[in-house]
């Protein structure tokens, strides 16, 4: 029987030592891995607010009988990505243009540390927004009202029994408007109780909403659970012929 050579006995025997080494070279403490977890659940938070959901509360009854004060509701970004923007029926949320919101409807933004936290990244409802229907976008002609008292766009008289309230009339202010492009004409369904494009037409901007202050479309109503639901756009606004 031959010896095993040196080189062939001393690679042997380093192997477990040289694995062991590895091993624990790879290996972090249990504080180090936590603190790398948390971050890198940070990092997909935050990333999937910016880019995909947030998280945000109504601020009035302007949005009755869908969406009552204080909801809590999920915002989808996908649907405006790239050139993509919002059509008409979409309820979308968006920044203030300018003097639409009083304070009492941006009291309830984050004010302690770890509310303010966690809105950065989209686990606390942010305030500060506006929640319309989209009524009008680029190029339309909006009008009230018709023979009927129907709201129109493009011409078109708009059915809107299965979302406004009971007994209501679509519009008691009266209005003709072309969309300018790249702009939207929002409304709130509680037209009675809704401070939106009808009231601001003599602000600089018209009363219509840039769409780069859009920050996405209402995917779903999420509290009070009772009340949840998908949101979807109504069928009236799928027969509005273009501009």
């Amino acid at each position: 029987m031959t010896d095993p050579s040196p080189e062939t006995e001393g690679a042997t025997a380093d192997a477990p030592a040289s694995a062991s080494r590895k091993a624990a070279k790879k290996a972090l403490p249990v504080w180090q891995e936590s603190v790398l977890l948390l971050v890198i659940a940070l990092v997909l938070a935050i990333g999937i607010k910016f880019f995909f959901v947030q998280a945000f509360y109504i601020p009035s009854a302007s949005m009755e009988p869908l969406f009552i004060k204080n909801d809590r509701i999920l915002v989808q970004k996908v649907s405006y990505w790239g050139s993509k923007s919002p059509k008409r029926g979409d309820i979308v949320v968006f920044k203030d243009p300018g003097g639409w919101l009083n304070a009492d409807e941006t009291s309830k933004a984050a004010t302690n540390p770890i509310a303010k936290g966690l809105e950065a990244i989209g686990l606390y409802p942010s305030g500060g927004h506006l929640v319309k229907r989209v009524i009008g976008i680029g190029g339309d002609r909006v009008k009230c009202c018709d023979t009927q008292g129907r709201v129109t766009v493009n011409g078109t008289a708009l059915n809107e029994g299965s979302y406004l309230p009971k007994n209501t009339v679509p519009s008691a202010v009266k209005f003709d408007v072309r969309v300018p492009a790249g702009y939207l004409w929002v409304m709130g369904d509680n037209r009675g109780d809704s401070a939106d494009s009808r009231f601001h037409r003599g602000d600089p901007g018209g009363g219509f909403v840039n769409q780069d202050l859009v920050v996405g479309k209402v995917w779903a109503l999420i509290w009070p659970w009772k009340r949840a639901e998908w949101i979807h756009t109504p069928a009236t606004f799928k027969g509005i012929p273009a501009p």
